[in-house]
């Protein structure tokens, strides 16, 4: 077996990382401050705004070659390159720019876009998803500098929220930005603040929408209630249909996989969660193999009238938005099939029913016996002075399994900053600053090491 790579000394490369973190600070306030929202209906001028200061900073960080890539159907892909010296292995790093819709502003403490420093977290939307990955990956090469012989590739994405799936698609006729012997996904995080976490799956993701028309028209429940079909009934017994008492996921062919990684005790998924006290967790198994190892169906959406202001009248048509996160390893082709298959055989009364694909992605299992990875698991024990653990998650990141398909020879690390008091796609989405230095220390710490030769004997 080949050694792995042991880590350079560490205490310059630690003072390096702590002078830097006012700036990166300043820097990831900066960026938070863009309301980069790649959502149709939203302004795309923050897009390009947030794509140029993402180049900038790459630029400040001595790489050589930074373009704006256009991308067809989706925001600029920011790419930056510094080629290898010889001998020397190349990294390939990964970021978005992108960040989820606000939501109701008025369920935030403050402005979503007006960053916050409060009790060593900075909050505001982006913080942690995904921003702190740009500002982890600036942070490890102002601190090893440009003399560090590692080539180096930076893809940072502006759409990654929005799941269209466009750079997947253009990574594949273009897959000499992504051939590396390493790829390192800051879009990930820790079981809990303060635990070092590396990731070791991804569950995929299929979205459906389902509309039911029953009527031409809205007609009085009164006079025509209890007879003609109404939509909004129908498209409910459907949604209830996904789930057997237990709230165990109901379809027939949605895989599952054997689960080995660290276990989420339930006290501390309901503190993560905000579940209400009396409220019962569905589904059985762990929470670990129900995060990470089986599908999951939740409706995310619903088109249908407003309670205030609604008709006293029968619904004509409703439609609802179905998320279907996958296993690792199963086929979002075939899950999506088992999905619409399942909805058709349920579907009440003959009503016409229109289902429509809404997105996919594929899932990821890490290689784990690999150097780099081995070299990981050390910088991040030494970044944090404690054992890492290892987990799944629950969350997609389609990319990861197209990569994964292209250069199958490169080992990939998924880690960041993130964890569950985050709050990433909720109202007051914050990251804790220290999980931030360390995640940056561990990345410089890895950096160092792929740089180094391979321990021998």
């Amino acid at each position: 077996m080949t050694p792995p790579y042991t880590l350079p000394e560490d205490a310059e490369l630690r003072a390096r990382v702590a002078r830097l973190m006012p700036r990166l600070e300043r820097e990831l306030e900066r960026l938070v401050r863009i309301p980069s929202v790649a959502f149709p209906g939203f302004p795309t001028a923050p897009l390009r705004e947030a794509a140029e200061a993402t180049a900038a900073l790459l630029r400040d960080a001595g790489l050589p070659r930074v373009d704006l890539v256009a991308v067809p159907g989706s925001p600029p892909l920011v790419y930056g390159e510094r080629p290898p010296a010889a001998g020397a292995a190349t990294v390939l790093l990964y970021a978005h720019y992108d960040v989820q819709p606000s939501g109701d502003e008025n369920a935030w403490t403050e402005a979503p876009f007006a960053p916050l420093r409060r009790d060593n977290r900075l909050y505001g939307r982006g913080t942690a998803d995904d921003k702190s990955g740009i500002i982890l990956h600036l942070g490890a090469l102002l601190a090893l500098g440009d003399t560090c012989p590692l080539g180096i590739k930076v893809l940072i994405e502006g759409e990654e929220e929005v799941g269209l799936g466009h750079l997947e698609s253009y990574v594949v006729t273009h897959p000499e930005l992504v051939t590396a012997d390493a790829i390192i996904v800051a879009d990930g995080g820790n079981l809990t603040l303060g635990t070092p976490t590396l990731t070791t799956s991804l569950r995929g993701l299929t979205a459906v929408d389902v509309t039911v028309r029953t009527l031409a028209s809205p007609l009085h429940s009164g006079t025509f209630g209890g007879a003609a079909p109404d939509a909004l009934i129908a498209l409910t017994r459907i949604i209830a249909s996904l789930h057997d008492d237990e709230g165990n996921v109901a379809v027939a062919g949605l895989n599952r996989i054997e689960y080995t990684g660290a276990p989420y005790e339930e006290p501390l998924y309901r503190a993560h969660t905000g579940v209400l006290t009396d409220v019962e967790l569905i589904g059985s198994g762990s929470i670990a193999e129900r995060l990470y190892a089986r599908p999951s169906i939740n409706v995310i959406g619903i088109d249908a009238p407003r309670v205030d202001g609604s008709l006293n009248a029968l619904v004509p048509e409703a439609r609802a938005r179905i998320s279907v996160r996958l296993a690792p390893g199963q086929d979002s082709d075939a899950a999506y099939e088992a999905v619409v298959r399942h909805i058709r055989t349920v579907t009440p009364w003959s009503v016409a029913v229109t289902i429509a694909r809404a997105g996919s992605g594929e899932g990821f299992l890490a290689r784990t016996d690999g150097r780099a990875y081995q070299a990981a698991e050390t910088a991040l024990c030494a970044a944090f002075g404690r054992d890492v653990v290892h987990v799944g998650q629950g969350g997609s990141i389609p990319l990861v399994a197209a990569l994964q398909r292209l250069v199958p020879a490169a080992e990939i690390i998924l880690w960041g900053a993130e964890e569950p008091e985050c709050r990433i796609h909720a109202p007051d989405e914050s990251v804790d600053l220290g999980e931030l230095e360390r995640c940056t220390l561990a990345e410089t710490l890895l950096l160092a090491a792929l740089a180094a030769p391979p321990a021998t004997g």
